[in-house]
């Protein structure tokens, strides 16, 4: 049974407002952002999907994945894209002591930073958005903005057709939109089909696509 909103509400937006949901705009500037990697064949394939479309995106990290996986790490930051934080290990912020959350968080900035020492983009993304109130004012304080989503994929669904993840982003997006994709193997059957006719839907729509800085 489905427990998220494909489209973040607006009061959700405004009762967390200390988030980034969506980033507004009158030019039809939406942001892609793609969690879990980096994942070897996955990642690979997304670079090359976006490079087909002369897209640039955000890949929010786990540090162990970086650790594992440095070559393709390396090539997300060759072809000019932006890293976000999405923790050591993927830990949920809800069933986590704080100090703990903190620490594995500031593991993968440690990853991100050995490899990617020119990289001054201070994004976090929580892993499944869940983050305490506390964790939240600490990381922000570090100088991290907390991003989080406009529109879900729901590409890590697999009770859901490829059909319906295509849908739930091009039925949503709006100018200004922060889509959430996965770099993942789980997500993969669902990415694979819907990446390419996401990328050729806005682009035909009039839609451009920039990082977040």
């Amino acid at each position: 049974m489905k427990l998220y909103w494909v489209k973040t509400r607006w009061f959700i937006k405004r009762f967390f407002s200390g988030y980034v949901w969506d980033i507004p705009n009158n030019n039809k500037t939406v942001y892609l952002t793609f969690d879990d990697g980096p994942t070897p064949e996955v990642t690979e394939w997304v670079l090359g999907q976006l490079k087909t479309y002369n897209c640039k995106a955000v890949f929010f990290c786990i540090g162990s994945n970086i650790e594992k996986h440095p070559d393709i790490f390396q090539k997300v930051i060759d072809e000019g894209h932006t890293i976000g934080n999405h923790t050591y290990n993927h830990v949920n912020g809800w069933n986590t002591e704080n100090m703990s959350y903190l620490e594995n968080m500031e593991a993968c900035e440690q990853s991100i930073t050995n490899r990617a020492s020119n990289s001054n983009a201070k994004l976090f993304r929580p892993p499944y958005g869940k983050i305490k109130k506390q964790q939240a004012k600490e990381i922000r304080e570090k100088g991290y903005k907390i991003i989080m989503w406009d529109v879900l994929s729901a590409d890590f669904d697999t009770y859901i057709t490829p059909e319906q993840c295509l849908h739930n982003v091009i039925d949503n997006v709006t100018e200004g939109s922060v889509i959430i994709f996965h770099d993942s193997v789980k997500a993969f059957p669902n990415l694979e089909y819907t990446l390419p006719k996401v990328l050729e839907y806005l682009k035909e729509n009039g839609f451009s696509f920039s990082t977040i800085n």
